[in-house]
C-alpha cells in the first residue's frame, strides 16, 4: 500500500479552480480501489478545500500541515494547531501598517482585505497563487470582506504586496515562530513585480503532516508519494519517499524533485499514477 498526496492548485487542479481532470478523477479511484490511499496535501483551509472532497479521499493536511484530518469526512482530526489571537493581531497590525494586502484563513472561513480583489486586478499572469486567489475572488469561494471576520482561529495569513521592505517590521516580530513563504513575480513581463506568499506556524509544515499520516496508517516514509508544483509543497517533496512535480510547476522544484510529469492540464497525474504502477 502507498500513502499519495496531493496538492491541489496547479496540481491536482488548474490554480483556483475544484473540478480536476476526469483523468485525474479516474486514476484516484483507480488507485484506491487498489488499496492505495490518497490524502490532499494543500495549503488551502478545510472551507476552501471542502468542494474537493465529493471526489473521495482518505484525509487532508490542509492549512499548509497546520490541519490534518482522516477518514472520507475528514471526522478524525490528528493535528490542530492554530495561531493564538496574539500571534494573530500581531501579524495583521505589522503588516497592515505597511500596506500589505491580507487573507487569514480559519477552518470554516477565510476574509480577506477589502481592497484585495482591487489590488489583484491591476496585476499580470503570475504564479499559480495570485491566479488561485484572482479565481477564488471572482468565483465568490467563500472568502468574506475583513471587516464581517467572527474571531475565529487562524491557521495562516497569506499576503500580497509590492516591495520586500513591507513585510520587515512583521518578520522582526514573528520570523522567530513563523516562516514568511514569499515569492516575488514579475508582472506583465515587465521590470513591475508583486511579492505574494503566506506566514506559517514553524510548528508544521506540509512535510510534517505526510509524517504524522503515515504514523497513524504505519506505513513508512518510503512507501509515500507527494505531488506538488509550487514552492509550498517544498516540505512535502523532501519528506515523501517519491517526490513529483508537475511540468507547469517551479523549476527550483523539479530540480529537488525525483520525477517531473507532464502538467495538470495534460493529464499529468494520470500519466503519473500509471508510470508509478499505481493504477
Amino acid at each position: 500500500m502507498k500513502l499519495i498526496f496531493l496538492d491541489i492548485d496547479g496540481t491536482l487542479t488548474k490554480p483556483g479552480e475544484n473540478i480536476p481532470p476526469q483523468s485525474a478523477v479516474d486514476a484516484i479511484n483507480k488507485a484506491r480501489a487498489n488499496g492505495h490511499k490518497i490524502f490532499l496535501c494543500t495549503g488551502r483551509n478545510p472551507d476552501m478545500l471542502r468542494p474537493l472532497l465529493k471526489y473521495k479521499f482518505d484525509g487532508v493536511i490542509s492549512c499548509a500541515g497546520g490541519y490534518v484530518a482522516v477518514g472520507e469526512n475528514c471526522d478524525e482530526i490528528l493535528f490542530n494547531y492554530p495561531m493564538t489571537d496574539e500571534q494573530r493581531d500581531t501579524a495583521l497590525n505589522a503588516l497592515h501598517k505597511h500596506g500589505v494586502f491580507c487573507t487569514i484563513e480559519a477552518e470554516k472561513g477565510s476574509w480577506g482585505d477589502e481592497n484585495l480583489g482591487e489590488f489583484l486586478s491591476s496585476q499580470g499572469e503570475g504564479n499559480s497563487e495570485i491566479e488561485r486567489w484572482r479565481k477564488a475572488l471572482s468565483a465568490n469561494l467563500g472568502i468574506k470582506p475583513m471587516s464581517q471576520y467572527d474571531g475565529s482561529p487562524i491557521y495562516k495569513v497569506v499576503i500580497m504586496c509590492l516591495d520586500m521592505s513591507q513585510l520587515d517590521e512583521a518578520k522582526k516580530l514573528m520570523g522567530d515562530e513563523f516562516n514568511f513563504i514569499v515569492q516575488e513575480v514579475k508582472v506583465g513581463g515587465s521590470t513591475s513585480q508583486c511579492i505574494n506568499g503566506e506566514i506559517i506556524n514553524k510548528a508544521f509544515d506540509k512535510g510534517k503532516g505526510v509524517k504524522i499520516i503515515c504514523e497513524k496508517f504505519g506505513v513508512p516514509i518510503s512507501d509515500s508519494i507527494g505531488f506538488g508544483d509550487s514552492m509550498n509543497d517544498l516540505e512535502m517533496i523532501q519528506t515523501v519517499g517519491t517526490s513529483v512535480c508537475m511540468a507547469n510547476g517551479a523549476e527550483a522544484l523539479k530540480k529537488l524533485s525525483d520525477i517531473v510529469c507532464p502538467s495538470v492540464s495534460d493529464d499529468g497525474l494520470a500519466k503519473a499514477f500509471a508510470d508509478l504502477n499505481l493504477i
